[in-house]
Order: structure tokens, then sequence, then C-alpha cells
């Protein structure tokens, strides 16, 4: 078992290899991109990348407070399902309404993969492998989708 200062630092290390990995890649649109903080331009839309001891998640989060709003976007999102899944190569998890680790309530879209240790640095090239194509496919489907859902919230 880590200390928990080992463990913050086992896992900031992480994230600063996996974002010097993707850094070169310029976004859809050609620009340079913070890929582990990436910016959707919609408030409450996130791309999100969780990894600890067991799993790794990448994923699409809704966390607008009024849960009808966020169903709403998530039927925008579901229109679309068909051409994200294209992107993605594969298909993902939708969840509408369920709670996030704060007591939230937050609509998921998302992959998930184990079983994988964050702490344990063998397993960094299997969580590479497995969130560089996505998130940089996540950025290609929303380079082209992000119009149909501007002015719902």
């Amino acid at each position: 078992m880590y200390k928990k200062e080992q463990a913050a630092q086992l896992r900031q290390a992480f994230w600063t290899a996996l974002g010097q990995y993707i850094a070169p890649h310029p976004s859809a649109d050609g620009e340079k991109v913070n890929w582990l903080n990436y910016k959707t331009g919609q408030k409450h839309v996130y791309f999100r990348m969780q990894a600890d001891t067991r799993t790794a998640s990448i994923a699409i989060e809704l966390t607008h407070p009024d849960t009808e709003l966020q169903e709403l976007y998530f039927d925008q999102f579901r229109e679309l399902k068909r051409v994200l899944h294209e992107y993605l190569g594969e298909e993902w998890e939708w969840v509408l309404h369920t709670t996030d680790e704060n007591g939230k309530t937050v609509t998921r879209i998302y992959k998930e993969t184990g079983p994988v240790n964050i702490f344990n640095q063998d397993d960094w090239p299997q969580l590479i492998t497995f969130f560089k194509p996505r998130i940089i496919a996540l950025d290609a489907f929303w380079s082209n989708a992000r119009y149909s859902f501007s002015g719902l919230w």
C-alpha cells in the first residue's frame, strides 16, 4: 500500500507521462490542445479520463444541475450515437442520471477497461494505449458535432 504522498506522486507521474505522450498530436482542428484538461467549449460538458487501482475509464460527462437539461443533451448525443461510435470505432455505455463520486447526478457516455492499476508502472503502456486513441477520436467527433449542441443550455 502506498502512502498518500507516494500515491499522489505516482498518479501525477502517470498523467504527466500521458500528457507528454499525446501532446505532439494537434486537435482535429489543427490546434494545440491540452488533452488531459480538454475544453469542449460547452458548460457542463466534459471529456474525463479516470484511472484507479482496478479500472480506467474515459467518458463524456454531462453535469448540469438540472437533470432535465442533462436529458436534453443526452438525447442530442443519442441522435449522434451512430456517428460517435463510428469515430470511436467501438460502442460505449450510455447511462442517463447516475451519481458521481461527490454524490451529484451526472449523465455519462463512457468506455471502461480493466483490470489495470494506475500505481503499477507496468500497466501504464496499457493505460496510454486505452486513453490516447479514444481522446483523439472524441476530439475528432466533437470538432464536427459541437455545433449540434449550441444553445441547448
